[in-house]
Parts: C-alpha cells; sequence; structure tokens
C-alpha cells in the first residue's frame, strides 16, 4: 500500500536480516491503481492475499475471477453496552477500541449501540464524553500522546464523517482539527445516529464514533446486523444470558465480551471475518488452519480414524455399504464407495475432534480464547459431468457431517451414472432430506446472494460466467480437490468464529474462582 510504504520497507529488512532470500520477499512500493493490476492478472500468480478495502478486494476479482483471493477488508464494527453492564469499564474498553491508533485499524470500534437506558442516562454520556476529552492528541515523539496523526489527510467517508451531521444526529464531542495540521484530529463523538443512516452503514476508518440507541439486546444486535459487515463486535455485559444470546446472534468473526475490540493476539483470537469483511474462504489468519488453503495436498492411502463415539444415521449408513462391498454389491462402484466409506468415518471422526468443539487452546486465567467452527448454511454441492461418483458422494457426506444445510445442482440437461446412482435406492439414502435441483450457469448465478458457499470438485469444472458472476458481488466458490481426509475436505463446510471473553472483574474471578 502507498500509505504504508516506510513500514513495509522496515518489516522486508527484518525478514531479509533474518535470513529470507530476497528472491522469495520482494519489496515493490508503487501505485496500487497504476501497477497492482498488473501483479494480480499475472499468470505465474496463484494466490492473493490482502488486507484492504471492500472495493479494492472486489477490483482484483473483476480483472481475474477465477484467482484464489483471501482478503480481510474491513468493517463497520460495533460495541453494543447494555443495562447489565460496568458502565465504567464499558467506557474505557470503547475509548480504546474507537481512539487507540486514531480509530485506523480495521477493528476499531466506529459505533456504540447503548441500550435505552443507558442511552438516555445523561450521567453515562458525561463520563464518556470527559474519557474522550481527557485524550492527549499530538505528536507521537511526545509520550504522553495517545492519539497522534492520520496516515493521510481525512478526504471521502471519513471527511464526511468529521464535518457533517444527519438528520437527528448531535455532536456531543465535536472533532477539531489541531495545530493547522491536516492529518492531526481529536476525536468526535455523535448522538443520536438513525437506522440505515450514512454513519449508520459506512465505515469511516478515523477517529469518530457514532452512538445509536437501542430498544433492547435484540435491537442492538440487529442493528449490527444490517450494516452487513462482520469484522469484530463487542459487548458490555456481566449478564452471562445476554453473553449467550448476543454470540448465537451477531454475524462476525471475532466477538469480545467485556474487553476492546482491537488488539486481536495471533493464535490466541485468529483474526479474520464474514459479509463484507472477508472476500474468499475466510480461514482466519493466525488459526491453525489458516496455510492450509495455500498448499497442495496429495493423499495416498486411507485416512486414520479413532473411534467415533456418536452413532449416526450417517455412520451406520456407511456401516451398511461396508458390509455391501464385502457382497460385491456396487459392481464397477466397488472402488468409489470404498473411498466413500473412509472419507464419511474420517469425517465424523473429525466433526467429533476438532470441527464440533469449542476449543479454548491457551487457557488464561480470567480470559477465555475460545475457536469454533460454524456450519455454512444454503450450501450449493455443485455437479459436473466430469464428477467421480466418489467426488459426488464425498462432498454430500461431507455436508451432512458438517450441519449444513444443502442442496445438490445439477447442470441442465446432465444424465450419466452419477446421477443414475443418487437417484437410486443407495444415493437416496445419503440424500437424506437433501434436495437434487436442475439449474443453467445463469441461474445459477442469480441465487449467489441468497446462497453460503457453492462447492465444486476442481477449479476446472467452474464456467467462467459463474467466476464473473461471483466476482461481482465478492462470492467465494470452493474448487480444492475432494479429500477423503476429513481435517482437509470439512475446511470447505465451516466458517471460523474467535470468541474472547474477558470473565474477570478487576482481577475477581468471580463464579469462575474454582474452575481455574
Amino acid at each position: 500500500s502507498s500509505d504504508a510504504v516506510l513500514v513495509a520497507w522496515e518489516l522486508c529488512k527484518c525478514f531479509w536480516d533474518g535470513g529470507i532470500s530476497k528472491n522469495v520477499l520482494q519489496f515493490l512500493p508503487c501505485s496500487g491503481s497504476q501497477v497492482g493490476h498488473r501483479l494480480t492478472t499475472h499468470p505465474e500468480i496463484d494466490f492473493i492475499i490482502l488486507t484492504g478495502g471492500t472495493d479494492t478486494g472486489l477490483s482484483i476479482l473483476s480483472q481475474t475471477p477465477g484467482i484464489y483471493l483471501a482478503a480481510e477488508t474491513g468493517g463497520k464494527n460495533a460495541t453494543i453496552v447494555t443495562d447489565m453492564a460496568d458502565r465504567d469499564q464499558a467506557i474505557k474498553n470503547v475509548i480504546l477500541s474507537a481512539f487507540g491508533n486514531c480509530g485506523q485499524k480495521c477493528s476499531a470500534t466506529s459505533l456504540l449501540i447503548l441500550e435505552k437506558s443507558v442511552y438516555d442516562d445523561p450521567h453515562f454520556q458525561q463520563q464518556l464524553l470527559d474519557a474522550a476529552r481527557s485524550i492527549h492528541v499530538g505528536s507521537a515523539w511526545d509520550f504522553m500522546n495517545k492519539l497522534g496523526t492520520l496516515i493521510k489527510p481525512p478526504s471521502g467517508d471519513l471527511e464526511r464523517g468529521l464535518n457533517d451531521l444527519e438528520s437527528g444526529e448531535e455532536w456531543v464531542l465535536k472533532p477539531m482539527m489541531l495545530d493547522g495540521n491536516p492529518q492531526l484530529w481529536s476525536p468526535g463523538i455523535k448522538y443520536g445516529v438513525q437506522p440505515q443512516s450514512y454513519t449508520h452503514m459506512t465505515e469511516f476508518f478515523g477517529p469518530v464514533l457514532g452512538v445509536m440507541r437501542a430498544d433492547d439486546l435484540d435491537h442492538a444486535i440487529r442493528l449490527v446486523n444490517q450494516t452487513g459487515y462482520g469484522l469484530t463486535s463487542g459487548l458490555e455485559s456481566l449478564d452471562r444470558r445476554e453473553q449467550e444470546k448476543w454470540e448465537k446472534g451477531i454475524l462476525a468473526g471475532n466477538l469480545y465480551i467485556n474487553r476492546g475490540t482491537t488488539g486481536a493476539v495471533t493464535l490466541r483470537q485468529p483474526f479474520g471475518g464474514m459479509g463484507k469483511s472477508a472476500l474468499g474462504p475466510g480461514i482466519k489468519a493466525g488459526s491453525p488452519d489458516y496455510v492450509s488453503q495455500f498448499m497442495a495436498f496429495e493423499e495416498h492411502g486411507y485416512p486414520e480414524v479413532g473411534v467415533i463415539s456418536e452413532e449416526t444415521a450417517l455412520l451406520r449408513l456407511a456401516n451398511e455399504w461396508e458390509i455391501m462391498l464385502r457382497w460385491g454389491a456396487f459392481g464397477s462402484h466397488t472402488e468409489d464407495i470404498g473411498k466413500t466409506v473412509f472419507a464419511i468415518r474420517s469425517y465424523l471422526f473429525q466433526v467429533e475432534q476438532k470441527f464440533g468443539r469449542r476449543e479454548d487452546y491457551f487457557h488464561i486465567r480470567g480470559q477465555e480464547n475460545i475457536l469454533q467452527y460454524l456450519p455454512i448454511q444454503n450450501m450449493i454441492i455443485r455437479l459436473h459431468p466430469a464428477d467421480t461418483l466418489f467426488e459426488t458422494l464425498a462432498r454430500i457426506a461431507a455436508s451432512r457431517a458438517a450441519g449444513c444445510d444443502c442442496v445438490v445442482s445439477l447442470p441442465e440437461g446432465l444424465n450419466n451414472d452419477v446421477t443414475t446412482f443418487l437417484k437410486g435406492r443407495y444415493g437416496k439414502a445419503l440424500l437424506k432430506n437433501i434436495e437434487i435441483v436442475s439449474r443453467s450457469d445463469e441461474r445459477l448465478v442469480q441465487s449467489l446472494p441468497e446462497t453460503g458457499r457453492i462447492r465444486y470438485a476442481a477449479q476446472d469444472r467452474v464456467s467462467e460466467s459463474v467466476f464473473q458472476g461471483a466476482a461481482k458481488i465478492g462470492f467465494y466458490i470452493s474448487r480444492s480437490p475432494v479429500y477423503m481426509e476429513g481435517r482437509l475436505e470439512l475446511l470447505q463446510y465451516f466458517r471460523q468464529q474467535s470468541i474472547c471473553n474477558n470473565y474477570h472483574r478487576y482481577g475477581n474471578l468471580g463464579e469462575r474462582s474454582e474452575l481455574n
């Protein structure tokens, strides 16, 4: 990025000094708009990793619709404060999240949603105002200052956010340019932000905080989700019931309870969003799975599977097929069915051991750090004439094992051994409650806005028209090879979510003290 050339140069020097070859890591300061497309459209480029704006990500996809892009694209991040919050703690966390780093972190809180009793409390508003006013603004070389210069003078959305009010809004703290420096601004707080307004729906990326009034927690959750972004989200509440409701309702990749929304720690809080805050598969940076998306795996032999504790209809079906394989019941499909049986067991085992669990790998006293996997809903398994029976059955089985709500989609006129098997007795047993539909590529593209993900069996089986249609809205198409190994295949059927909960209160562990 042209805004971060000096930082990038110092970072590259660190890697080169550490022994990384300049053939491996290259530094290219340039105008992204003028030169970037020469890189992103080059045929030798296999993967692109981007941290930047949604528009930049969509531009890359429009230039090269079939490219593998893993992008974190910012967000309109909100913190909800309920009547059950520790209000002093909430103000501290909000101020740090909104104005730390001048509000120019992609995870910064730019929207504060207060339950009506908190919003209407003049004492809370005065405390929030006093806390923001107390921030020392000035040169970063003076360590007394906590808010320094912006990376560049405000323009576009940020300039409008710092200067304009909409209907119903009022400044309780008007941001001011200081010392005649267009990059130095004091914090701004505007109350009265209305649903669906410009301030509600727009990412400003600067030191301005919009405050909204919510009737209750359910209303607040709806206001957050209306933005369409889903990077980080915060809740200030001491009520476990409210915390659980919020976790289930908020659509965001990184959730924070009773702490700030910035400062994610690699591994501890793997980072990445949902909705307009992510383009690509959404595998979190810093998670155990991140690097796997850039690797080409080959399977040799069958996956190792341990004991599966829960007997499910899918496991019983695999056991039944294994018995029938011994009788030679599947004829020419024997190899494909055999691989599918191993795959089903691997999928079920990995769901029990990994994907179906909420794991805290760090066990920090006073802070939970949960990594969990959420099944993708409205999943489409898209078939192609070149798909093998295994590639078809394994994807259906994986979606069932993951708990996805899916549909099997056939190109119009497809009629071969695979479709014949699906319509027969054995196929129907696997397709339990899963619908088969026939759609042209054109109709498939039209359905993308209501679809969670499409799973193809290979890159070369996705038509150019589908890639182009997906690129327009930043829709990710899964097209990695189909694996028997559940740890690899199931990555295509889940989204990751990180939850960080500071459950201590001023160092007191409360009801959890005996558990630590």
